[in-house]
């Protein structure tokens, strides 16, 4: 999916033809954009934003971002991914009390079914291998660029929020789960539910609720092991379950109390299709799995950067583990292109997994071949975008902006050439034009960005669409809430879905 051929730069009459212009004097100071570019003679016969000076805070200032109003903060805080999950959570609790009622006799008679189909959808709405294949890619495909702006931003936002899908089907299933189980043994006398069907009905609950607890926010940002393995394998356990729980209740006749063993009867029975639908797509990026050589180096003691061999299209992430089936965590993929034959992920130091990268570099690593769409994957559906990142968040994003030539990078850190490596910067000087990227290094100018001012400046000469930001959680909600005020449409990472 290559880029699209963009007109040329807005022209340097178009841009503020000094600092003063961008921003208020008696508050800031300007320093030079390319940081990297040390001896260079910057013209101003070059293009505008090659010249540009950044707007830069007094001495000792974090940030100039004024607190927003009540109804703002509450626009980013009540996101799509919330609202989603209102929707599925609410819609499932009406039907809940309409069957419960007496009101929806085919829901009273399918009560697992609307269960299963519920945790259907929550797995899919979290599985590589459905979104990037029947999500990610068929979006991009039918709607890139030539529809309406308003639409790429909802579609976009529809899918980064994807999430409160998820979570809020998920926790929707355990509510009808329960609620079949309480109907089963309210009929038990009447129907002569078999003991065996009453007892994995109990088990497969108790065990979905452990699976919906560990995936808890609170315990998944601070204690994410526990997560990790809790989720992962009693998941998993669970799939087992709910196969012997369907199997053993819809091969079950009530009337004659037994069993019919052929399967005539379970093949007809729709629960038995949604668990093969889970089955399948939770089996299928795990069938990826393999064992790759990696090199490792780490630039400083915070980050690691791992290379691996093939080069991999932009908004990719991927996974990586020391055991097969083991702890994972995914980062984003930094390639110039699927021909360039490698590619690269960086490892800020934040765990004692990535510490391990740091003081016991693997020789190997278990990785998923399928790699996972990202929000930057949609970057294909707008004519031009800004990705504003810090620190290590440049992995998420550097490679749509080395592949797409519509796409202004924004990179902020501290003592960034130190930390990074080479690695890094010689890619974004072969593969970016100077006037495609700002580099600011906060520790070398001893200064921090207006960020919210830079924004600006570059998302109208740039005639951006849309922003991109990989921040830490405050960084994020600021610009997020800046971006909203000045009526700039941004995305942002998700940290509490």
């Amino acid at each position: 999916m290559s880029s699209a051929t963009i007109p040329p730069f807005a022209p340097t009459s178009h841009w503020p033809s000094s600092a003063h212009a961008l921003y208020s004097a008696s508050s800031s100071k300007t320093c030079s954009v390319h940081d990297l570019e040390k001896g260079e003679d910057v013209t101003k016969t070059e293009n505008s934003l090659v010249t540009y000076s950044v707007p830069v805070l007094p001495r000792g200032q974090k940030s100039r971002l004024e607190p927003t109003s009540r109804w703002i903060r509450f626009r980013v805080w009540y996101n799509p991914y919330r609202i989603l999950f209102t929707i599925a959570f609410v819609l499932n609790m009406v039907g809940i009390v309409i069957t419960s009622t007496g009101h929806w006799p085919y829901a009273d008679n399918h009560i697992a079914a609307f269960a299963l189909g519920n945790f259907a959808a929550a797995v899919a709405c979290r599985n590589e291998f459905f979104l990037r294949y029947f999500v990610f890619w068929p979006t991009v495909k039918v709607f890139q660029k030539w529809s309406p702006l308003w639409w790429r931003i909802f579609l976009t936002s529809f899918i980064q929020h994807i999430g409160g899908i998820h979570s809020g089907c998920a926790t929707s299933g355990i509510a009808w789960f329960i609620f079949s189980v309480v109907r089963t043994f309210q009929r038990h006398t009447i129907q002569h539910t078999s003991k065996v069907v009453l007892a994995w009905g109990i088990i497969t609950l108790v065990v979905s609720v452990v699976v919906m607890v560990a995936a808890a926010p609170w315990i998944r940002h601070h204690h994410h092991n526990f997560f990790e393995y809790h989720h992962r394998f009693a998941g998993w356990a669970s799939i087992v379950f709910i196969w012997i729980f369907v199997c053993t209740s819809d091969s079950y006749d009530p009337a004659t109390g037994q069993f019919y063993p052929n399967g005539r009867r379970l093949i007809k029975m729709q629960e038995l299709w949604y668990t093969v639908f889970v089955t399948l797509i939770i089996i299928a990026p795990w069938l990826t799995v393999r064992k790759v050589p990696v090199e490792i180096t780490a630039p400083s003691p915070r980050l690691a950067v791992i290379k691996f061999q093939r080069g991999i299209q932009q908004g990719l992430l991927g996974r990586i583990s020391r055991s097969a089936v083991g702890e994972y965590h995914g980062f984003g993929i930094i390639s110039e292109g699927i021909e360039s034959g490698t590619h690269y992920m960086i490892a800020g130091v934040q765990g004692d997994w990535t510490r391990g990268l740091v003081a016991d570099p693997p020789k190997f690593l278990y990785t998923r071949e399928m790699k996972f769409a990202g929000l930057p994957y949609l970057a294909h559906l707008f004519r031009r975008g800004i990705c504003i990142c810090t620190g290590s968040g440049v992995g998420a994003v550097l490679s749509t902006c080395a592949q797409l030539d519509n796409w202004f990078l924004i990179w902020i850190g501290s003592d960034m050439e130190k930390t990074f490596g080479p690695v890094l910067f010689d890619m974004i000087t072969r593969t970016i034009p100077k006037d495609r990227y700002i580099l600011f290094d906060t520790k070398e100018r001893g200064c921090r960005p207006d960020t919210m001012q830079m924004l600006r400046d570059v998302y109208d000469s740039f005639k951006a669409e849309v922003i991109i930001i990989t921040s830490n959680p405050q960084g994020n909600a600021e610009l997020m809430q800046g971006c909203k005020e000045n009526g700039m449409h941004s995305f942002g990472p998700l940290w509490d879905s």
